[in-house]
């Protein structure tokens, strides 16, 4: 994205336009917004699971060390 100029964005936003119209912008950018949330909603449950689950791994290492000794 990095690489756009301002004509080439210019360029995207009139197709867009043209595309979907000016009444339907709004509300397909509601849905990619929401689309995104529900994305990082998800993600940050997979990151609390991963480390809910190392916690626990950790607690029975230790658990199991203390035994051992």
């Amino acid at each position: 994205m990095g690489n756009l100029n301002m004509t080439e964005l210019l360029v995207i936003l009139g197709v867009v336009l043209l595309l979907f119209g000016g009444k339907k912008i709004p509300e397909l950018m509601r849905g990619l917004g929401k689309g995104i949330r529900e994305f990082n909603n998800a993600k940050n449950s997979v990151e609390e699971e991963l480390k809910e689950g190392m916690r626990e791994y950790d607690k029975r290492k230790l658990e199991e060390k203390k035994i051992a000794e």
